[in-house]
């Protein structure tokens, strides 16, 4: 049986909307850890330990008001540019997230699905990762993806590369790729296109996150830093996205 979300501590539920006012996919940058740490004279992995608890409250007020697939970027391509204490820190940490995380996300009714290259990533994180999507596999509530060691621009790289193989292999026409076609080399080609891009801390850019699927994305930016998120932030980014007029190009 499908476990419900906590309640929020304060007890407050989502707002009332459409259900055509609902994102079905929301893709999430989780930034300001590092700050939020160093306004309190923390070591910036505290503020990623915070911030864990941030994801996973959006994560039940997103299945409360009814999205049905969330995009958390939890480690890009870029990051590994980071100190060599940090990067073994968040490797460590994903891991121990996604084990610590598995069974309450499988309760919920959550499907876990990794997004990102193998490359470099740590063998003890990508055995979490699989486990975690072999468990949740049959889990229709909500789709989690989790992007580690992920980037657009790589996604689209490695996408092309495939493609070209199959073409030089006769698989594939060259005259006959369509955008249907390249997106099924992606990394999740069952990933539905993004409908509210929703980034935190203040920042007004996009950092290299799932390119292709949020051309038609509505972004919405939130001036909070990342720990200091929970449901409500979410629903309010909510509120915002249903006041916008998607016209996918229309006059």
């Amino acid at each position: 049986m499908t476990k419900k979300p906590n309640p929020h501590r304060a007890g407050i539920t989502p707002p009332k909307l459409a259900k055509e006012s609902i994102p079905n996919h929301v893709a999430i940058v989780m930034d300001g850890n590092g700050r939020w740490a160093k306004e309190r004279g923390l070591p910036r992995t505290a503020g990623h330990e915070a911030g864990e608890a941030a994801l996973f409250d959006v994560i039940e007020g997103a299945i409360e008001i009814g999205v049905k697939e969330i995009s958390a970027y939890a480690f890009s391509t870029e990051n590994w540019r980071r100190s060599p204490e940090e990067v073994k820190f968040l490797m460590g940490f994903n891991r121990d997230v996604i084990r610590r995380r598995r069974d309450e996300m499988n309760a919920l009714g959550v499907k876990v699905r990794w997004v990102g290259r193998p490359k470099r990533l740590w063998a003890s994180v990508i055995n979490e990762l699989e486990e975690a999507e072999d468990l949740t596999a049959k889990n229709k509530v909500l789709t989690l993806n989790m992007c580690v060691n992920y980037g657009g621009r790589a996604e689209i790289v490695d996408a092309a590369s495939a493609l070209a193989l199959d073409v030089k292999r006769g698989k594939v026409k060259a005259d006959a790729i369509t955008e249907k076609l390249f997106a099924k080399y992606l990394d999740q080609p069952t990933m539905s296109d993004v409908d509210l891009f929703l980034r935190s801390s203040g920042e007004m850019r996009t950092s290299n996150f799932l390119p292709w699927q949020s051309v038609y994305a509505e972004m919405v930016f939130m001036d909070v830093l990342w720990p200091d998120v929970d449901r409500r932030v979410l629903w309010r980014a909510i509120e915002e996205y249903a006041k916008r007029d998607r016209r996918f190009g229309k006059a």
